[in-house]
This record gives structure tokens, sequence and C-alpha cells, in this order.
């Protein structure tokens, strides 16, 4: 059984609604002045546990489902919901949003069928129920233990652990039917470390479109040394240097910056808008050469891949910016149609009681040809960073501020002292110029990203290789 047929079974039979139920129930739009109207049928499951000092302290599960009814007239949108699937919730939520469209009635007749699925990118099974409580919890003991085994400076570890299961089915005017059944999984720690009345703090975890299985005692141990050995670093670590500096980000995480000062501003509905810094720069050099960054959400198992979009387009690989070229930009249906681009499958939505706009879901910037240590090598006093904490971005102009949560120094091309309190400042657009060596060791994130935009939440993935930026701002609190 497909995808499709999975949504329609658990999300329409179950409720006793037929394809020719909702058929008719398009005919109530009246469609006036409404030029396009879709469904959003969601149930999702979830369940999460946090364990501290070796007690379960919370314990959730919760079960969310509904459907979501939106109305497109030009560039408006109307958007009604209801947490109850049933046949009349669907035509109310109909009646209100055809408020949107003029008085004239114009009755068209809708005919649903599948859209073409292709294979899909992860398991179509429940992680919540593959895998025991008795066995969450268990998982969640070993990484304490593995934690505090690590180091007696240790005094405080608090571990967590969430599966969800999403099952979304989208139907509209034009008469596509596509579904997709989504399961997630996190897991990771947060670690206290103290010394001499010192304390520091750090975090590591990771998941993705798979089962618990995925979190083995070898990768245990690798969240366990890398929030303890992050820690322990701060313990010891001198306060950053300020100013103008060459600064080397490590590969991986550090892609948030990328996905924050540069990905928000190539979305579909600032451009349209006319409100990013990248608008009607198509063509334009705005990167270094040798630059490509590009959004995939077909990476099989990961956080941000989806076999199709919010509004039932299938995911793709959309090249953004190419050698330094600006390509295109990630569109949603609406956004795409109404700027004249192609659709890129990027339409998400937190929920059915959300409206659909252009999202990222896997973003990251491909791999030079440079040996990471060649980079380090070649500055001669700068910063590393591997890792990074909070940060702020204006959207509109890309400006940024991040907080460096792991950084050494390089003093004569080597990294030495690590340091800490170091902030980065600049602006996307400026950074992106700013790319001198890029390094062949392109790696995506862990599994733990989640984007913010306009009060809506959804996970994400970030990435890029090891890259020198000649001239960023660091703020410091060395003197």
């Amino acid at each position: 059984m497909n995808n499709t047929a999975l949504a329609v079974k658990e999300l329409l039979e179950a409720n006793d609604i037929a394809l020719e139920d909702l058929e008719r129930a398009f005919q109530l739009l009246d469609r006036g002045g409404i030029d396009y109207c879709d469904f959003y049928f969601q149930k999702n499951l979830n369940e999460g546990f946090i364990l501290e000092e070796g007690i379960v302290k919370a314990g959730n599960f919760s079960i969310d489902c509904g459907v979501g009814v939106r109305a497109v007239s030009g560039s408006k949108s109307a958007l009604a919901y209801s947490d109850e699937i049933s046949l009349p919730a669907l035509k109310k939520a109909i009646q209100t949003v055809k408020s949107i469209g003029s008085a004239t009635q114009t009755e068209t007749e809708v005919k649903i069928s599948c859209c073409k699925e292709k294979p899909s990118l992860y398991m179509a099974q429940n992680p919540i129920e593959l895998a025991k409580t008795e066995n969450k919890i268990a998982l969640l003991k070993k990484i304490e233990a593995l934690a505090r085994s690590k180091s007696p400076l240790v005094t405080q570890v608090v571990a967590y652990v969430n599966a969800s299961y999403d099952t979304i089915l989208v139907t509209a005017t034009d008469g596509r039917l596509a579904g997709d059944v989504r399961p997630l999984v996190r897991m990771g720690l947060s670690v206290i470390v103290e010394k001499n009345n010192q304390r520091e703090q750090a975090h590591s975890g990771g998941g993705g479109r798979f089962s618990l299985d995925y979190f083995t005692d070898d990768i245990l141990k690798q969240y366990v040394d890398e929030a303890v050995d992050s820690a322990l670093r701060n313990l010891e670590a001198k306060a950053s240097p300020a100013g103008v500096l060459p600064v080397v980000l490590g590969c991986g995480w550090p892609g948030i910056l990328l996905h924050e000062a540069v990905g928000h501003g190539l979305e579909g509905d600032f451009n349209r808008k006319g409100t990013s810094v990248f608008s009607d720069k198509i063509g334009t050099r705005i990167a270094s050469p040798g630059v490509t960054v590009v959004d995939d959400g077909t990476i099989p198992n990961r956080r941000g891949s989806l076999n199709i979009d919010d509004e039932g387009n299938p995911t793709q690989r959309t090249v953004l910016i190419e050698d330094g070229i600006l390509k295109g930009y990630i569109q949603d249906e609406t956004n795409a149609k109404l700027s004249g681009f192609s659709i890129t499958g990027n339409a998400r939505r937190e929920s059915f009681a959300h409206l659909p706009m252009p999202r990222m879901t896997n973003t990251f910037m491909l791999g030079g040809s440079l040996d990471p240590q060649e980079i380090i090598e070649s500055v001669r006093y700068g910063i590393y960073a591997k890792n990074f904490g909070g940060g702020q971005v204006d959207i509109t102009s890309g400006k940024f501020v991040f907080t460096m949560s792991d950084a050494w120094l390089i003093e004569n091309g080597k990294v030495t002292a690590p340091i800490k309190g170091a902030t980065l400042i600049g602006s996307g657009e400026d950074a992106l110029t700013k790319i001198e060596l890029i390094g062949n060791d392109l790696a995506l994130d862990p599994g733990v990203g989640t984007c913010g935009k306009d009060g809506q939440s959804v996970p994400v993935g970030v990435g890029m290789p090891t890259l020198l930026i000649n001239g960023l701002t660091v703020g410091g609190t060395d003197s």
C-alpha cells in the first residue's frame, strides 16, 4: 500500500468520508473569484520523555488531527480549519473561506485522482509503536550513565527522546490527491559540568525520519562525547578577541548560518514582494566563485526531507546559487504562479491550522577541493568555529548575530586555545562575497534543525563544508 492509500485509509475511510464526498464538497465553493482551493487532512501522533537525575521528569503523548480548507484568490488566501475530521466540519470550513471570492457563482466539476508517487524517502511505519516504553526509558538511562562516567566534573544530565508519526492528505480543485506518512525521531542530552565554582553547559543530539533503532551505542557515545567535551573545553576557554578577523567555519551544523542569513532571503514570498536583499537578482553574482547552494528535500531519511510538500507537489533538488550566480528561489505553488517561476516543492505548513508558505527543506553549500587542514593553515590569526548556539537574523536585510558555542583561536596556521563569548556579526549578502576557501568535507547536520517563520515551526536540515570567510566582525570579551 502506497503513502496516499495509507493516508486515505487513516484520514478519510476511518472517518466515513469517501472521495466522492470531497468532489461534492468542492462544489459548495461556487468558485466565483476563487482561483484554487485545497483540503489538508492531518493526524499527528507525538510522544516524548525527559530524564533528569535518573528519573523520568516528564512524559507526554498527544494526538492532533483536523482538516484545513484554503481558498486562494489572486494574492489573497483564506484559511478555515477544524480539529475534527468529518463532512460537517469540512463543509462549515468551506462556507467560511468562500467569502474570499466574488458573489458570482460559477459551478465547476472536480474529479479527484491520485497523483503518481515516487519511491518513498523513508519508512511508512510508526516509530512510537516500534519501540516499547521501557526500551525508550532504557535509552535515556544509558546515555545519562555514559555522560556521568565520562567525567567526574559532570554534575547534571538531562536526556530526552521524542518520536512522532504524521499522516497528511492533500486534495484540491485541480483534482490532485496526494498523501504522505512521515515518521520523525530525535534524541539528545544537555550536560552541566562544574569546577572551582565555574559551571558550563553544552548540548548534543540528532535524529531523522527513521525508527529509534538508529540510536545505537556508538551513536549515543558520539552524542555524549560532543556534549561533555564541549562543556569541559569551555571550563578552560579564554575570552574571545574582538574585531574584524578571518573566520574558518567547520562542516555540518555551522550551515545554520547559511540557512538563516541566506536561505530565508531566497524564499519566494519575500522575493515576489521585493522585501529580500536578493530580489530581482537572478543571473547576477551574489557570492564568491565556487559557492554553490542547493535546497534538497529528496535525501532519504533526513529530518528536512519530504516525499511531497504540503500542497501535494513532489519535493526536489533545487540549485539556488551556482558558482556564485543566483539561479532561483524556493517556491510554493501560489508564489510561483504569481511571480512566473516554476514550483520547487517547498510549500510547508506547521499543521492543518496554518497556511502553507515557501520554506526550506535541507539547505546546504556544496563542497570544494581543499583539505580542511589547508584552509586552517592559510590563516595567520583568526577563529575556527565548529559549532553555533543561538542567533538572531533580520530576514529582510540578512543581517545576523550568531553565538559560537565551540570555537578556537587560529594562530600561525594552527588551532590553539579554545575561546568563549564569541559572536559573529554581519550580513548574509556580504558574507557570501567574502568566502575565499571551500573544503572538500561537506557534511549535513545531525538532524536537530527546526526553522521558524511567521509563527510556524517545521523540521529542516542544514549543512556546509569547512570554509574560510575573510573579514567577519567578531564580537568578544577580551579587551
